[in-house]
């Protein structure tokens, strides 16, 4: 069945890039609506789909999408994520501003606040779009792939010069809660060097060592450490996941990333959408909907972070 959330689930943070407070609000939808932002500080047309063809493309540090009249949000992978990974099928978000507050920088308290609200099954059967045929991009050493398979799987290797990050590659298979209990947690990164050219264009305003792990060739900046040894490709999953949702469903397919970002993942939706041979829409059948990422979640899933 087709699900969104019980209740409305409130989170309050800043942007990262704009360093703007924002307030996001997650409501319940009904069957068949998808999954849609709400600015609500914009009078008029303030609807945006969360939807592939909704990205704005080459935009290389998060995933941002707009409306025809160019009304944008940013940063949306870890909310996506989150409601892929919880199996939130339809809901409306309202947003006071354009960018979804970065939070821990990684999904865990948008699940915590899902997970809390809880899933209302909705009279509709789940859909799946099921790939049938493998398709690639590739931006110089970058791949994005999907090859055709019964569940979704995700395959990622990254390879930094960073002592601290390194090559690191990890395969799962999201059914059953995978994301919750291993990705969710899993912050976003970046070199020292890297914030301090962001800062001087302007951008990552709003992180600091609470919300992104900061790495400085083999030294990890953040306090605490890291939460996991590999937790730079898991955050590489987690987004990753967070972008495919914008396939307007959970995708019946294996996403093969090497090095791969979020504008590269937003280019394999679209060639897979390009042409109608790849792939079809599936009503999922009992069986199927429980090995969808999502289905069986339940709170002790969630990791305990200090």
């Amino acid at each position: 069945m087709q699900t969104t959330v019980k209740t409305s689930v409130s989170f309050t943070g800043v942007g990262l890039h704009s360093g703007a407070a924002a307030r996001m609000v997650v409501h319940p939808a009904s069957a068949h609506y998808g999954i849609w932002f709400r600015r609500t500080d914009v009078n008029g047309s303030n609807l945006v789909a969360a939807r592939w063809d909704s990205v704005l493309p080459g935009v290389q540090l998060c995933t941002r999408i707009a409306n025809d009249a160019g009304v944008e949000i940013s940063t949306i992978e870890h909310i996506m994520a989150a409601l892929a990974g919880c199996g939130v099928h339809n809901a409306l978000i309202d947003l006071d501003g354009p960018e979804v507050p970065i939070l821990d920088g990684s999904s865990q308290i948008f699940v915590e606040g899902l997970v809390q609200a809880g899933l209302q099954k909705l009279d509709a059967p789940a859909r799946a779009i099921e790939v049938l045929k493998t398709v690639e991009v590739t931006e110089g050493l970058a791949v994005a792939r999907l090859v055709p398979a019964e569940t979704m799987h995700i395959d990622f290797q990254i390879d930094f010069a960073d002592a601290a990050i390194g090559k690191q590659d990890k395969a799962l298979n999201m059914a059953n809660g995978a994301f919750v209990r291993e990705l969710c947690d899993s912050r976003t990164f970046c070199r020292q060097s890297d914030v301090d050219a962001m800062r001087s264009m302007g951008l990552a305003l709003g992180g600091t060592l609470e919300n992104a792990v900061v790495v400085d060739g083999a030294d990890v900046l953040s306090p605490g450490g890291l939460r996991h040894h590999d937790e730079a490709v898991r955050h590489k999953m987690l987004d990753a996941l967070g972008d495919l949702y914008l396939a307007g469903g959970p995708l019946l397919a294996r996403y093969e990333g090497e090095r791969a970002g979020h504008a590269l993942t937003n280019r394999l939706l679209r060639a897979l959408f390009a042409d109608p041979r790849n792939f079809r829409i599936v009503n999922c059948s009992a069986s199927l909907a429980a090995r969808l990422p999502g289905a069986g979640v339940h709170a002790h899933d969630i990791p305990r972070v200090a």
